[in-house]
């Protein structure tokens, strides 16, 4: 860890200071992970609409989680399992998901802006509608991902994957694909 990363790390919240619905977020959480295991006593964590902004849930399992419209602005999911999660419509502005795996993940909609998003492996992941804008995705994985109407202008997508997914109607505005690994026969607009 740098001194970066522990100035930053000073501003997030632990999920133990966190309430939602009168309940304690790792309380949630340890009820969530027993239902992932299918034990009868767990219960799938919901926490749509809460504010989890400067959470940090880094190295968390969230696998099925509910965040659908949470405000995660600032958040840290940095080597998160989020697989199949629904996030759509979420504010995570900021939102640190560095080497997350948000595979099958629900991100319509979702307003990822300015977030640091490199080396997350986002197969199959629904990104339609997600506004993406000066987010860094490099090294990210897109293979297969959903990025119908996705607003990605301005963001850094050196060495992404993009194979098997269909960019005709992302917008790619002023964005540097010339190391990204593109889908065949792709000609990407040019990079202002």
């Amino acid at each position: 860890m740098g001194i970066l990363d522990a100035l930053k790390g000073s501003a997030l919240r632990s999920p133990k200071s966190v309430r939602h619905k009168g309940k304690r977020l790792t309380d949630i959480l340890e009820a969530h992970a027993r239902f992932v295991r299918g034990d009868e006593s767990g219960a799938r964590a919901d926490l749509t609409n809460a504010d989890l902004s400067h959470v940090d849930f880094t190295g968390q399992t969230l696998a099925y989680v509910n965040f659908h419209g949470a405000n995660l602005e600032a958040a840290s999911f940095r080597d998160a399992k989020l697989g199949s999660a629904d996030l759509g419509g979420v504010r995570a502005p900021g939102a640190d998901l560095r080497r997350a795996d948000l595979t099958e993940t629900n991100l319509s909609g979702a307003d990822l802006s300015d977030a640091q998003v490199g080396g997350a492996e986002l197969f199959r992941a629904n990104l339609s509608g997600a506004i993406l804008r000066n987010a860094d995705f490099g090294a990210a994985n897109f293979r297969d991902a959903n990025v119908d109407g996705a607003d990605f202008r301005g963001a850094g997508m050196r060495t992404a994957i993009l194979r098997e997914t269909k960019l005709d109607s992302a917008n790619l505005s002023g964005v540097d694909l010339s190391t990204a690994l593109l889908p065949r026969g792709y000609k990407a607009p040019e990079a202002k």
